[in-house]
């Protein structure tokens, strides 16, 4: 089992929804992979879940509480978060998490603390990177390269 939290408040701090669903169809067709998020995050969820065409994916967007999230990512292969409150929850138990990196740096002292834990971010240095300490509403330069250039391997690395 494989959870994914695919949203963050900024919006340049969320990986693409394309690409998530890229992730899943990497997946094995018998992996049941679980959406995480809030009540808000349903409607990204299950665009996600639609244009993946995983037979075993579920949104639990919503339907979990914090703690019930983190009993779920510590059963988890591995969890997928964005650099956001998913990756905390993931290190507060310890789970095996990778960790997406758009617009921020982990240098900024927001990484993730589990013992596997993986950072996944563009491979070169981008001028525009990082963009502010918490991720912006818009990509400033309209490019959102930070995201777009993030090789897929790099995460289907961590199946």
């Amino acid at each position: 089992m494989f959870t994914i939290s695919p949203a963050s408040l900024w919006f340049t701090k969320q990986y693409p929804m394309e690409r998530w669903a890229e992730l899943i169809r990497q997946m094995p067709k018998e992996a049941t992979v679980c959406l995480l998020g809030s009540k808000s995050d349903n409607a990204l969820c299950e665009e996600i879940i639609r244009l993946a065409g995983h037979p075993g994916v579920v949104s639990m967007a919503g339907k979990l509480s914090f703690l019930e999230s983190a009993a779920l990512m510590k059963q988890a292969k591995m969890n997928f978060t964005n650099d956001s409150a998913p990756m905390h929850l993931a290190s507060a138990v310890d789970a095996p998490v990778t960790v997406v990196y758009c617009s921020t740096v982990p240098g900024f002292g927001f990484g993730p603390l589990s013992s596997d834990a993986c950072v996944v971010e563009i491979e070169k240095p981008l001028y525009c990177r990082p963009c502010g300490l918490h991720g912006l509403k818009v990509c400033p330069e309209g490019h959102f390269r930070c995201a777009l250039e993030i090789p897929l391997n790099r995460l289907t690395a961590r199946l």
